[in-house]
């Protein structure tokens, strides 16, 4: 019987990088480096072709940077590297990430012929000062055009993102922000609380940071978030994400139920074959390797081989994921999901009972309110979501 398999596909190009964007991606790349770095990725696919009889494809997500900045040829390129190498699920679930200033209507028509079948716009705010003031290369009036028109192009599976707790907010924008997003009817609404990172050009900005709200003020954010979502008919699956039913991501559910995953590119972590790694950050050092494949590939080099071969040199922060590491993330990945983790599964991934392994920090939180149970599942409960960062961090195991 074939396995389950997700890929993910890192296209790290952008118009212009973010305030607060700490994510591998770069700027000012022409069409060229474009072209040589969508081959780079179809090489890196075609190195897993002594594998894919194993596996059944069932999501691909193309992220970023920003993705809806390559021509649609490129794209095609990609998807055909994938199909030519996995077997596809007969319903797959395809994503792509596209950002409002970059948004084609020609282009959006070529993703469905592709089989691209889900987008994930990229709006972050509905006011557009909040917008310039995170860097964004769009107006909400852009946003709300480019939404338009992925609809008008056919797709029926649109996840909107949104940002809480962002310089200038106050909880009457946010608010505001949420109820245009509902109005028009997207599928899915991923509503995350900016994350300061270091390095970034928001966390030396002195001026900006000044206008970051609260922590009260972002609290108050984060509760009425479920509460407009849920008044407009979207229920919350995970502590970020909410959707229409039935269209819950299901890509991003295998992250957060420990399936396994490729990711392709540059900086793109996978989880394969018990080992959690992910590819080297270095443009032209990924491209030579890429070439190379290429040509191993075209000489006939015993593909096992090369697999070993490239991975020796393409991968980094390779780990093992010995059965303590995979229980500990089955924990605190999966109690993000409303629906808990199950007991069951539990058993049958690791042979042990859960409350064996954590019956002393579950009975604790469940007695204090901070999780609810029945015959199989444990979950957060909406106090326990409040303070899941801390209650997460206690199903790591001692060594």
């Amino acid at each position: 019987m074939k396995k389950n398999l997700s890929l993910y596909i890192h296209i790290p190009f952008c118009v212009h990088k973010c305030a607060y964007c700490d994510f591998l991606s770069f700027d000012n790349k022409n069409i060229t480096d474009h072209m040589q770095y969508t081959q780079a990725i179809c090489n890196e696919i075609s190195l897993y072709k002594i594998f894919a009889d194993r596996y059944t494809v069932k999501t691909v997500y193309i992220g970023g940077g920003t993705p809806s900045l390559l021509d649609e040829v490129m794209i095609e390129s990609i998807l055909n590297a994938i199909k030519s190498t996995f077997e596809l699920d007969r319903f797959p679930e395809i994503t792509i990430e596209a950002n409002p200033g970059t948004i084609k209507y020609s282009n959006l028509l070529k993703y469905l012929e592709f089989g691209v079948n889900r987008i994930s716009i990229g709006m972050q705010s509905a006011d557009n000062e909040i917008l310039k003031n995170l860097g964004r290369i769009h107006t909400f009036e852009q946003f709300a055009e480019s939404y338009q028109d992925v609809r008008r192009a056919g797709f029926k599976n649109i996840n909107v993102d949104v940002m809480s707790g962002v310089p200038g907010q106050s909880v009457h924008s946010f608010v505001d922000t949420l109820t245009r997003v509902t109005e028009l009817r997207p599928e899915h609404i991923s509503v995350y609380s900016l994350q300061i990172e270091e390095g970034t050009p928001l966390a030396s900005d002195t001026e900006m940071l000044k206008l970051v709200p609260d922590e009260e003020t972002d609290r108050q954010m984060y509760a009425m978030t479920k509460r407009v979502l849920a008044a407009n008919g979207y229920h919350r699956y995970e502590i970020s994400n909410y959707c229409q039913p039935g269209y819950e991501s299901r890509h991003n559910s295998v992250y957060w139920t420990g399936g396994e995953y490729i990711g392709f590119g540059l900086g793109a972590a996978s989880f394969f074959k018990g080992e959690r790694f992910s590819n080297i950050t270095d443009m032209d050092t990924y491209i030579r390797i890429c070439e190379d494949i290429r040509d191993e590939m075209a000489a006939r080099t015993d593909a096992f081989r090369l697999y070993e071969s490239a991975a020796s040199v393409m991968r980094q922060n390779t780990e093992t994921m010995y059965v303590d590491s995979r229980m500990e993330e089955f924990m605190f990945l999966g109690l993000r999901m409303m629906a808990g983790v199950s007991r069951k599964e539990f058993r049958l991934r690791f042979g042990k009972d859960m409350y064996e392994i954590y019956g002393t920090v579950l009975n604790k939180y469940i007695n204090d309110g901070y999780m609810e149970t029945d015959s199989d599942r444990v979950w957060l409960t909406d106090k326990g979501i409040d303070v899941s960062n801390i209650i997460l961090s206690e199903f790591i195991l001692d060594r």
